[in-house]
């Protein structure tokens, strides 16, 4: 299965055109938005602007689907899915290119990560199914026996954010489909591109109409009119921790089943026997990968204070070393996905400075010129400061950029009280060489994952979500499955 036919050459003068997928049809919308090329600021696709009716028909086909959809075994299902995995793995290439136009990503980074795990998430979720058992328990001094049978829910409403576009709608998709679910998905509509490709794969492999549809445009549109449509069974949302608390008020009149995937503030705590030589390179990941535009990328950094100005030198001389451009094979980092969240980002500089910090790199303090077109681009580089008290804007909430506030600490309970005192609990990284100390950390830190030695390494088996105002319930691979399916308990007397 091939997308060689779709034009992502800088220089084709005419945008690229997505269309609504809706029940195995690719349908025009009476209107469209603009979709910028962040690395130089001129439109480069036009996308849907979808309004309610559009939302409905998306939701009609799914429901009209759903009965023959779900009553196909899970082996009949997972090969779909299978084939799924095996368009994106041949199509790779293209997919990389685009989700790297679309969002500013570098391109390696895009070929190396998203597209793979999108192609990883169809394989898991296909194995996954075929092994997600239903549950016995017999009672024989009453000669009975009780069991449970799992059902998919219906049509899910899956919405999907900017920063990772194709791997985390995958990772909502697969599960739902392997369910025996249909879906009505609501990317975002800054990075809609490789989503549109997707359905141009599943029509090519032969997934039954009405199973996946696609509806593009805004949350306040789009997205409002999914999250309140009444035949819609449940919801998948990934995104801000306002609009998942929206949705959250929403599914709960009408009881529907929700998952909430939502903002982190990371914490990274350095211990003082920590091995700078892995920790800085791990370090630099964590806080500027993917332009620092990933929910578990880590925004405070807190540093004993025995090695903290040797760390601190030794980071902003390798971030300032890091390679800001363009978002090609051998960039870093490459723009921020949107002028309106190049301005946010750039607010949270000029707060810490009116605290009082000091800014040690990055934001107006290194000068990045860029050759036209790209000095219209989104960009800025990897920004470090000191000197914030845990009070500030910056400390406190989430920049999604590339952007980290490092302070030092002196005692572990200091540094665990500081680590959790925010609102959010999504994911924390701790260094050192002690496992009974590191784990003594870990067990303390009220988030949904700690990475110790490490950072955003993850068996799909595992569970993943946040705790406090991060989000509700986990996905991965057995938790995913169990949001997308009900379980009836069948309690059998024999006679």
């Amino acid at each position: 299965m091939s997308l060689s036919k779709i034009n992502l050459l800088s220089d084709n003068p005419n945008p690229l055109v997505v269309n609504n997928f809706i029940g195995g049809n690719f349908v025009k919308s009476s209107k469209y938005l603009d979709s910028y090329d962040p690395s130089t600021g001129e439109v480069w696709a036009q996308i849907p602007d979808s309004d309610s009716d559009e939302v409905d028909e998306a939701v009609r086909h799914a429901k009209n689907a759903f009965p023959m959809w779900s009553n196909k075994t899970a082996a009949e299902r997972a090969k779909f899915l299978i084939k799924m995995a095996e368009s994106i793995e041949e199509n790779i290439e293209i997919l990389a290119s685009a989700e790297s136009r679309d969002q500013g990503k570098p391109v390696a980074l895009a070929r190396r990560m998203d597209i793979p795990r999108a192609a990883l998430n169809f394989r898991a979720f296909a194995e996954s199914i075929c092994h997600h058992l239903n549950i016995s328990n017999g009672i024989p001094e009453m000669g009975c026996m009780n069991y449970t049978v799992r059902k998919p829910v219906g049509v899910a409403a899956l919405i999907s954010p900017w920063n990772l576009p194709l791997y985390l709608l995958t990772f909502k998709i697969a599960p739902a489909l392997a369910s025996g679910n249909c879906v009505v998905c609501k990317p975002s509509e800054v990075t809609s591109v490789t989503a549109w490709m997707l359905c141009k794969l599943a029509k090519d492999v032969g997934l039954p109409d009405g199973v996946l549809n696609m509806v593009f445009g805004t949350g306040l549109k789009a997205g409002e009119a999914l999250i309140n449509h009444k035949d819609v069974n449940v919801i998948s949302f990934t995104g801000s921790t306002n609009v998942g608390r929206h949705i959250g008020q929403v599914a709960a009149k009408s009881i529907k089943k929700v998952s909430l995937e939502l903002g982190g503030k990371n914490a990274g705590i350095i211990l003082d026997d920590a091995d700078l030589s892995k920790v800085i390179p791990a370090t630099i990941n964590s806080c500027f990968l993917n332009q620092g535009e990933i929910c578990l990328c880590t925004s405070r950094i807190f540093v004993q204070r025995p090695i903290f100005e040797e760390f601190v030198q030794r980071l902003v001389q390798e971030t300032k070393n890091l390679k800001v451009g363009p978002p090609t094979e051998d960039v870093f980092m490459g723009p921020l996905v949107s002028q309106a969240h190049l301005e946010k980002v750039k607010s949270y500089i000029d707060i810490a400075r009116k605290d009082g910090a000091t800014i040690l790199c990055g934001e107006t303090v290194d000068e990045l010129s860029l050759a036209a077109p790209h000095n219209q681009g989104y960009f800025i580089r990897p920004t470090i400061i000191t000197g914030l008290p845990d009070s500030s804007a910056c400390m406190q909430e989430e920049i999604f950029g590339p952007v980290v506030c490092v302070s030092p600490f002196d005692a572990e309970d200091e540094v665990i009280e500081r680590a959790n005192n925010v609102k959010y609990g999504l994911c924390s990284a701790v260094w050192g060489q002690s496992g009974e100390r590191l784990l003594r950390v870990a067990h303390k830190l009220h988030v949904g994952t700690v990475w110790i030695n490490c950072w955003l390494i993850r068996s799909l088996d595992m569970p993943f979500g946040g705790m406090k105002e991060s989000g509700i319930g986990r996905e991965g691979t057995s938790h995913s499955l169990d949001l997308y399916t009900e379980e009836t308990t069948i309690c059998y007397k024999f006679q």
